[in-house]
């Protein structure tokens, strides 16, 4: 069995669970957002030591020890029963269900794409930055502050235009595109006393997406420089020129040494090729999108991802099995 923590309607958990059911793969989806209404982790333990950890919802009931692979995908919020209305009574809802499922998750022996512990950390930009540094991948010239002074001498010594400011998470109640300063913009830098702030050197050049999956780079070049917004690609790909791309060897070792450092086997990496052929870390997102580059390049990497997927569940089977596992 392989579970996959999702939802319906995630585009890219339909595309590989669809090809894993053609594979003859056994898929359970576990959807986070519905333990409190229309799902339930049911657990039970014994003096023999016997135990039982079953996900029920409206598709039926499932052993969830028999998971062998694991797709830690996407989470969504829990949602309690609309009767519940006490804040009291809601956090309290909330917290025991998170216990269960963060238990459940960590006791279960799948091999997980991502483990979910090594997800959890390397969300982190500052990780993310001191990793890269660490592994030899150039960076853009940064700093992070919740002083407008420090914001203004850092704008001032690279000059208006030069200068890009971003979010720590992309937030789908408070989107922000990553966003090149103009002048009108220094004018609000008071504003970064609220909340600590990115701001970054913009580096001209062409964006590449490098989609790693248990070592192997799927790279895609987006050029955005002839586009409405050359700062954030994502914001414009359907101008923006998209085609597969050979990562020279120095780049794709480092790229596995960050993978590893940060303990991912999935990740989609943000870097940008200057016009005299450096590569700029930005960051990798361990839940990143890939549909985009795929459909544009013909890159396999729906097929990549699943692959990875039955390849676990069919090694742990042959282990149970007793079969040697070459």
């Amino acid at each position: 069995m392989i579970l996959v923590v999702s939802y319906p309607g995630d585009d890219h958990t339909a595309a590989v669970v669809e090809l894993l059911l053609g594979d003859g793969r056994e898929v359970v989806l576990l959807d986070a957002g519905t333990l409190g209404t229309s799902s339930s982790l049911e657990l039970g333990y014994d003096r023999s030591g016997a135990s039982t950890v079953r996900l029920v919802n409206e598709s039926g009931e499932f052993d969830l020890a028999a998971a062998r692979g694991g797709w830690w995908r996407r989470l969504r919020a829990v949602e309690a029963d609309p009767s519940i209305v006490d804040p009291a009574a809601l956090g309290f809802v909330y917290s025991e269900t998170a216990e269960v499922f963060d238990g459940v998750v960590a006791a279960l022996a799948a091999d997980w794409i991502n483990p979910p512990a090594a997800d959890a950390r390397a969300h982190h930009k500052p990780l993310q930055w001191s990793v890269a540094s660490a592994v030899g991948l150039a960076l853009p010239r940064t700093v992070v502050t919740r002083s407008p002074e420090s914001a203004r001498a850092f704008v001032a010594e690279l000059g208006t235009g030069r200068v890009i400011t971003k979010a720590f998470l992309a937030r789908a109640d408070a989107w922000r595109e990553t966003h090149l300063l103009e002048a009108s913009d220094v004018d609000r830098l008071d504003q970064v006393r609220f909340a600590p702030t990115i701001l970054q050197e913009y580096v001209p050049g062409v964006d590449l997406r490098v989609t790693m999956i248990d070592g192997e780079p799927y790279a895609a070049e987006i050029d955005a420089t002839g586009t409405s917004l050359p700062s954030d690609m994502r914001m414009v790909l359907d101008e923006a020129e998209v085609r597969a791309f050979d990562l020279p060897d120095a780049v794709v070792t480092a790229l596995r040494r960050l993978m590893a450092e940060l303990g991912l086997v999935y990740g989609a990496i943000d870097l940008r090729r200057t016009p005299d052929g450096e590569y700029v870390f930005f960051e990798v997102n361990p839940a990143g999108l890939w549909l985009f580059a795929e459909q544009r390049t013909g890159l396999p990497i729906t097929a990549a991802v699943a692959d990875a997927l039955a390849r676990r569940d069919r090694v742990r089977e042959r282990a149970a099995s007793g079969m040697v596992v070459a």
